[in-house]
């Protein structure tokens, strides 16, 4: 294929995404992904196995008769031990598997996307002013779950659950050629925002919604969509207390049912450098080291 009829394709799947119904569809889809169908679901869950090739020998359940619904195999666990946990306390790990969309500092309050595009640290927290201060200089990065992959979410770092925000949006697709083409992209798109307090200061964790993601949850409040809303909803935590919900590096945080991204944001001077070979369209395991804490 031509590099002109390849531009010509990626215009109309681009165009296609404006005009789909992407809330309707992405129901749908998780109707029919948390339907219990038998041996419809064991051979759907087969063929995304094939055509996708994910690597089923690292899951804790290896066959698809396991699973009662495509839900439950798309949030599958892994065996013990698949994913050691960096234990420098130097470093931060990775959250999830996925590559590496983008990562940098946050200049001016903006959060680069791709080449031509960035968008405001303050439109991703939902407009609360008050967070968004609080990233002011820091670091950012953006990380893109694939279909293929492991799409559970864990914590970088040690943190006490201190905020979540709920910000209703678009479900457009969150793939590297729509967040090349689409301005604003993870600010537009419905997502969640927790805000932890760690040793390093705040840390936004937000996961961000997509075209036929089914769902997002959490591991303090389960499934936060759907429903979908239309009005930023915000809920406060205790830091301190009996009440106080602390997550300890590595330990599950929320998933995702389907693909996505996680987009991640840290205080100014919280971090020294990224760990090597953490760059754009680096492939991350969660787990491993991703950046090394300011000293």
């Amino acid at each position: 294929m031509t590099d002109l009829r390849i531009f010509k394709l990626d215009k109309v799947k681009i165009a296609l995404q404006y005009i789909m119904p992407k809330h309707l569809l992405s129901r749908l889809v998780g109707k029919l992904a948390a339907a219990e169908m038998g041996s419809v679901t064991t051979a759907a869950i087969n063929w995304f196995i094939k055509q996708y090739k994910i690597d089923m020998s690292e899951a804790a359940e290896a066959e698809a008769t396991a699973y009662r619904t495509f839900n439950d195999f798309f949030t599958r666990a892994l065996k013990p031990g698949m994913r050691p946990l960096c234990e420098d306390n130097d470093y931060i790990v990775h959250p999830v598997d996925g590559a590496v969309s983008q990562l940098g500092p946050i200049k001016e309050g903006r959060i680069f996307q791709a080449k031509g595009h960035d968008y405001s640290s303050l439109a991703l927290l939902g407009d609360q002013a008050d967070d968004a201060k609080r990233f002011e200089g820091g670091d950012f990065a953006t990380i893109y779950l694939a279909p293929k992959d492991y799409h559970r979410i864990h914590m970088p770092i040690k943190g006490t659950l201190s905020k979540m925000t709920y910000v209703p949006g678009e479900l457009f697709s969150v793939n590297p050629l729509t967040a090349e083409n689409v301005p604003g992209l993870f600010a537009r798109n419905e997502r969640v925002v927790a805000i932890f307090e760690t040793e390093i200061g705040p840390m936004a964790m937000v996961l961000v919604g997509a075209t036929i993601v089914a769902s997002i949850e959490t591991v303090w409040a389960g499934t936060i969509t759907p429903p979908t809303g239309k009005k930023v909803f915000t809920w406060d935590y205790p830091t301190e207390g009996p009440n106080a919900l602390t997550l300890e590096k590595g330990a599950e945080m929320g998933r995702f049912k389907l693909g996505s991204t996680v987009v991640m944001l840290f205080a100014k001077d919280a971090l020294d450098e990224f760990a090597d070979g953490v760059e754009p369209k680096s492939v991350t395991r969660m787990g491993q080291a991703f950046a090394k804490i300011e000293d």
